[in-house]
């Protein structure tokens, strides 16, 4: 019975966040932190991070990653399972229902007007969440670097994001070793 709880719990949880938020997976991240750090406390902030870090590296939606990984760590690949199929089923109920209508409503002037609202909030989340985010991975000169860099390759010359994000990952990768060498020298 307390295994179905948590199932239950994980569904709902998972299904409220895809249900209310829009604009895809950073536009979720302040949702997701309050939700899983501050009132649940199922994971740490750092660990959220890095959830979404692997989730944007990795194929596939960052929410329904971020919802995997946390569903797995809850209850295996079941969890992972349940907590997948809550943040999604939202979005397919909407999709389904919005192509009903779309037809119907798409060059209504009141429904543009909305959904250009909804741009302009989608747009005001995302700049939290990556402040939010950027707060706590940017930690040092080096890390503001790797961000400020990845900024501009993306922004002044169109690089794939994704190619940026595995070339800092590297880079991560090396100057990690570069401080444990040093570290180790020391001592």
């Amino acid at each position: 019975m307390k295994k179905l709880r948590e199932y239950a719990e994980l569904f709902s949880v998972f299904f409220q966040i895809g249900a209310v938020t829009f604009g895809g997976g950073l536009a979720m991240l302040p949702m997701l932190e309050r939700e899983l750090v501050t009132r649940r406390r199922w994971l740490t902030a750092e660990r959220l991070v890095d959830y979404f870090a692997i989730g944007q590296s990795t194929p596939g939606i960052i929410a329904v990653n971020v919802a995997t990984f946390v569903g797995h760590s809850r209850r295996g690949i079941p969890g992972a399972i349940v907590a997948t199929l809550g943040i999604v089923l939202p979005s397919i109920l909407v999709i389904c229902v919005i192509a009903g209508l779309l037809g119907t409503f798409a060059d209504v002037p009141a429904v543009q007007k909305a959904l250009r609202g909804i741009n302009v909030v989608v747009a005001a989340l995302l700049v939290f969440a990556v402040s939010r985010v950027g707060v706590k991975t940017v930690t040092d000169w080096i890390t503001g670097a790797i961000a400020l860099t990845a900024f501009l390759v993306i922004v002044l010359w169109d690089v794939p994001a994704v190619l940026v994000v595995l070339v800092s990952a590297l880079l991560g990768i090396i100057i990690r070793l570069r401080r444990e060498r040093k570290k180790d020298a020391a001592v």
